[in-house]
């Protein structure tokens, strides 16, 4: 890891175990040799580190552009290996930007949701995370959280007790034989599914 990202790496693993009982089931499933993409659920802010601190390499991960607003945020999310996307006004640089990562052999955090939950239900998912999969052809990891909203939920200000748990899922690897939909139905279709493989998972 380069030192950054260890920095990062290492302060929010001491948090998750310090204050949040944090542990991962399925760990043996994240050790897959070459580009994967990760996707999980999404209901905290605590969402990105708390996935991300579950594999022990760099990792890279989608972040809104919105807070990247100033030069000391922009910097400390550049370290962290972020991929700015606008979500006001989406374009294809971020996804071909994590399909070129993939490709490389890198691993990439994305939520296909796209926002935090309100309520702590799933949500749909969004077709550019299926646009992704049929681009980079690379092993997909289906992952959920648990605890991170009773932790610090939307809206929320301050920590509150909770027990964290990452549940990582079985590989799970695109077959376009299996679909007769195309374009951004095709999109929007993977993304379906791989939401069900991610609503699948329990602790």
């Amino acid at each position: 890891m380069k030192l950054a990202y260890w920095l990062g790496y290492t302060f929010f693993k001491t948090m998750a175990r310090g204050f949040f009982d944090y542990s991962v089931v399925g760990k043996e499933r994240l050790e897959i040799e070459g580009g994967a993409l990760l996707v999980c659920n999404h209901a905290s802010f605590l969402d990105p580190p708390f996935a991300g601190i579950a594999l022990d390499q760099d990792i890279h991960f989608l972040a809104r552009k919105s807070l990247m607003t100033n030069p000391m945020a922009k910097a400390v999310y550049k370290a962290w290996n972020s991929i700015p996307v606008d979500q006001d006004k989406p374009d294809m640089s971020s996804l071909k930007a994590v399909v070129r990562l993939l490709k490389q052999g890198e691993k990439v955090l994305v939520f296909p949701e796209g926002s935090r939950t309100a309520d702590g239900n799933l949500q749909e998912g969004q077709p550019g995370v299926g646009l992704i999969v049929t681009k980079a052809l690379v092993p997909v990891i289906p992952m959920r959280l648990f605890g991170t909203r009773e932790a610090l939920p939307m809206g929320g200000k301050f920590f509150q007790p909770s027990e964290i748990t990452l549940v990582v899922g079985e590989p799970w690897f695109y077959d376009a034989s299996k679909y007769r939909e195309a374009g951004k139905e095709l999109y929007a279709a993977i993304s379906k599914e791989l939401m069900a493989e991610v609503e699948k998972l329990g602790i």
